[in-house]
Formats: structure tokens, C-alpha cells, sequence
């Protein structure tokens, strides 16, 4: 799973991040400004929102109008089944699902398609860990 977190981390750079709130408290804002801070691209995905951290938020991934490397998922389990779904469909490279996330049955599906995924971390523990 390390060299799988490992080769994630070093093969993404544009990340969208389903989920991320424009409330500066929320882990997912929190999180994705720390990736934006390690120099990832951040793309939002949220349709109750039109901007967080100063990029245009999308309404769902297959709105996005670029490649997306790594889709990261700040969601409840129970959501996670179509996000994963759709993240076959525009063929994102890797897919994550943050701290509580997790949904075996996406994971069954991201795997069978070929899409190498991450459950139940958290993308900035793992960046931190890489930095000690």
C-alpha cells in the first residue's frame, strides 16, 4: 500500500476533490489547500458552491473540461458509489477516498477497471509522512 500512496502522490497533478467546501474549517478545504500549497492543481467538485480556494468548482467530475489525475473524495461512504462510477467513466488515473469514505463496493469497481485507489487515508497525513 506505501509504494501504491507513493506513486499516487508523485504521478498526480491535477486533483479533483469531490466534496471540498469553500468553509476554510472543513478538513476538505483544509486539506485540499495543503495540497494546493505542495504545488497539486486543485479542481473542486461541489454543486453547492462556485469557487473554493480561488478555482472554479464544478458540479460533478464530468464537468471538468481537463484530464484528471487523482479524484479525492471527501464524501459519506453511501455517496461514494457514483463518484467512483463516474470517475471510470472520464477515465481519472487513481482515485482516493479520504478518512471515513471508504465504500468496498466502489472499490470492487474502480479496481475492476483498472483505476488503483486508496481507502480510508487521509492525502495530507500521507504527504506529511513523506516529508520527515
Amino acid at each position: 500500500m506505501e509504494d501504491l500512496i507513493g506513486k499516487i502522490l508523485s504521478d498526480s497533478k491535477t486533483i479533483a476533490v469531490v466534496g471540498l467546501s469553500d468553509k476554510p474549517e472543513r478538513a476538505s478545504n483544509s486539506v485540499a489547500r495543503f495540497m494546493k500549497t505542495m504545488g497539486y492543481r486543485i479542481i473542486p467538485v461541489n454543486p453547492a458552491i462556485r469557487e473554493a480556494l480561488g478555482e472554479k468548482a464544478y458540479a460533478s467530475l464530468s464537468e471538468i473540461p481537463e484530464k484528471i489525475d487523482m479524484v479525492n473524495v471527501f464524501r459519506r461512504p453511501e455517496e461514494v458509489l457514483p463518484i467512483a462510477e463516474e470517475a471510470v467513466k472520464i477515465g481519472a488515473k487513481f482515485f482516493w477516498m479520504q478518512e471515513g469514505a471508504g465504500n468496498d463496493r466502489a472499490r470492487e469497481i474502480l479496481e475492476a477497471a483498472g483505476i488503483p485507489c486508496v481507502v480510508n487515508r487521509c492525502v495530507m497525513k500521507e504527504l506529511l509522512k513523506r516529508d520527515e
